[in-house]
């Protein structure tokens, strides 16, 4: 079935209730023989929210989607609402033509690419979600406000993409987020869970290049001398997840002096966190051996280009 790509928030609801009901007309099943048919299998939607300016994180993001539902949405949207420098918003990368050919290829049925006054007609909204405390950290702490423009895109994503019943049935709705956006993946989470939005939030594995960085739109502005650099990075993850695994004291000030003895890379924060509360670990770091699981975070600016990366800790 070939790609279709809609701009307003009306062609969405009924391309979306238009594609699911199709399904629906082909599932068919099998001959009864005479018995109660089998009731058929529940009918399922799949969103992807991207800003777009796809890279192979987001290909794996897709493919999760493509694999477990029978139709799948990518919107593609750079979000005024979550950048706080209009430079950082004007130089973000629009490539529809380019996304829009990989969804095609990976087998997405639809891309919902809006406008900035289809989405937020009349201006910037006036109510918001807040994110809470869960925002006051880390990249919150470093970027004001980042969140509730995320958490606000996503909630309007997740009311416009909502699917309706399906020969009867409702239809199941997951929606597809990256780790490596951690923060990001576990404040939407806790807004699904407070606020009772009907849709399963999946968190897709961070997706790495061959070097060890991790993939992100971001990583086109490093030259090759700062890309070199800011393989620091992983290297700090990795020494920590070693520990980890070995049973063993994490000592993340260690994995804090390698970052701040490469030269060109300023470091924001490097951390051990419970993956939910995002809270640090005051325990169970630096003198006892490590025991269950957490998740450890940095962020760093190489250059004039800011990355953040982490990776899932749990002891063997």
């Amino acid at each position: 079935m070939p790609l279709t790509v809609v701009h307003t928030k009306a062609e969405l609801r009924s391309e979306v209730a238009r594609l699911l009901g199709e399904h629906a007309g082909r599932r068919g099943g099998v001959p009864s023989l005479g018995l109660v048919d089998p009731p058929a299998p529940r009918a399922s939607l799949g969103l992807v929210p991207t800003m777009g300016a796809l890279h192979d994180g987001h290909r794996r993001l897709a493919e999760a989607a493509v694999a477990a539902n029978d139709v799948v949405v990518a919107s593609i949207f750079v979000n005024p609402l979550q950048f706080g420098d209009p430079k950082d918003l004007e130089r973000y990368p629009r490539t529809l033509d380019a996304d829009a050919s990989l969804l095609d290829e990976i087998g997405v049925d639809l891309v919902f690419a809006p406008s900035v006054e289809e989405m937020y007609p009349g201006g910037d909204p006036l109510v918001r979600v807040t994110a809470g405390p869960l925002a006051e950290k880390w990249e919150g702490a470093s970027r004001p406000g980042h969140f509730d423009g995320v958490l606000t895109v996503v909630a309007k994503l997740f009311h416009l993409a909502l699917p309706g019943p399906v020969a009867g049935q409702p239809a199941a709705f997951r929606a597809y987020f990256g780790q490596k956006d951690a923060q990001q993946l576990a404040i939407v989470r806790r807004m699904v869970k407070d606020l009772d939005f009907p849709v399963d939030v999946v968190g897709v594995p961070i997706v790495r290049a061959e070097d060890g960085l991790a993939l992100s739109s971001r990583n086109q502005f490093l030259s090759d001398e700062e890309r070199r650099a800011a393989l620091v990075l992983s290297r700090a993850l990795r020494l920590v997840d070693a520990r980890a695994t070995a049973h063993e004291p994490l000592e993340p000030d260690d994995a804090v002096a390698l970052i701040e003895s490469q030269p060109g890379v300023e470091l924001d924060y490097f951390d051990v966190v419970d993956p939910d509360t995002l809270e640090p670990l005051a325990f169970n770091c630096r003198e006892a051996p490590f025991t269950g699981e957490a998740l450890a975070i940095v962020a760093a600016r190489v250059g004039d280009v800011r990355l953040i990366d982490n990776m899932p800790l749990k002891a063997s």
